[in-house]
This record gives structure tokens, C-alpha cells and sequence, in this order.
């Protein structure tokens, strides 16, 4: 199973990078895993609502062109579907048995993901209604997926 995550924003805390260095290695038994960063685009606070759909489409398209062809996309949205990390794990099982070896995650910028990024998600996964740092989403998404794969291979992993 291939595994990409794209991300828009640069990660600069030692602590996250450290975590992410630690599911990466862990995750290396069970998927070739890929990390996209993509540059984020400059957003003061007080854009309004048209500069900030121009901020998310500058974004969404350096994004779709980073999506391979033949990927299985899921989107990081608030308002996306909740999973147990059972019910991930029975997902990525299922897409395998499928025959989508390839899961592209996409983790937006501050400002959420375009629209046309939205359109082109095979499903949109949620971790919680509530908002979490994108840098910070990274970890965790990293974490559940290791996760999955214990899961999925019926090994011990903490309740």
C-alpha cells in the first residue's frame, strides 16, 4: 500500500517533526509512505471573504497537482465523516481489497481546503468538530493510520 499526505504549510516545531519522524519509521513496515509540504500563501488576518477563496484556490491547485491519477483521495474537512480508528482501519482494509493501493490525505492550509479540492475527494474524513492546527493534524492523521495498520493486522495497539 502506498500512503501520500499533502499538506499545505510549512512545519516548523521541533516537537511535531520529531512525532512525525517517529510514525514515519513505524509506518515503514506496513506502507511506502510519502510527505508532500507545500508552501502556504501569505494571509494577513483581515483578508476578506474574495481574498481568502483566491488564497484557497492558490492553494487547492498546488494540491491537485501533486494528486497522482490512480490515488484514492481523502480530504481532512471539519464537516467530513467521523471515524472510530476502527472504522478507518475496515476503510483502508476495504480500499485495498478494492485494489486502491494508493490513499492520497490532504491536509489544507488555515484556511481549509478550495472547493475544487473538495470536488476532486473520493470521501471526506473528519477527526472532530473541532479545529485543530493543520501542523498538528499532521501528527495525528500519521498516528491514526499506524494505527489502522495494527489494527488491520491484528496486533496489540493501546485502547
Amino acid at each position: 500500500m502506498n500512503i501520500t499526505v499533502i499538506s499545505v504549510g510549512k512545519l516548523k516545531e521541533k516537537y511535531l517533526k520529531l512525532g512525525i519522524e517517529e510514525f514515519s519509521k513505524r509506518l515503514s513496515k506496513y506502507c511506502k509512505l510519502d510527505l508532500i509540504e507545500l508552501d502556504d500563501e501569505k494571509c494577513p488576518e483581515n483578508l476578506s471573504p474574495k481574498d481568502m477563496l483566491i488564497v484557497k484556490d492558490k492553494e487547492g491547485k498546488k494540491i491537485l497537482g501533486k494528486i497522482k491519477n490512480n490515488s484514492y483521495v481523502i480530504a481532512l474537512a471539519i464537516d467530513g465523516k467521523n471515524l472510530s480508528s476502527e472504522e478507518l482501519a475496515d476503510t483502508i482494509s476495504k480500499l485495498a481489497v478494492r485494489g486502491n493501493s494508493h490513499i492520497t490525505f490532504i491536509i489544507g492550509g488555515s484556511l481549509g481546503l478550495s472547493d475544487e479540492v473538495l470536488s476532486r475527494a473520493d470521501y471526506k474524513l473528519s477527526f472532530s468538530k473541532m479545529t485543530f492546527p493543520h501542523q498538528l493534524m499532521r501528527l495525528i492523521l500519521l498516528e491514526q493510520v499506524y494505527r489502522a495498520f495494527r489494527i488491520n493486522n491484528n496486533e496489540p495497539y493501546h485502547k
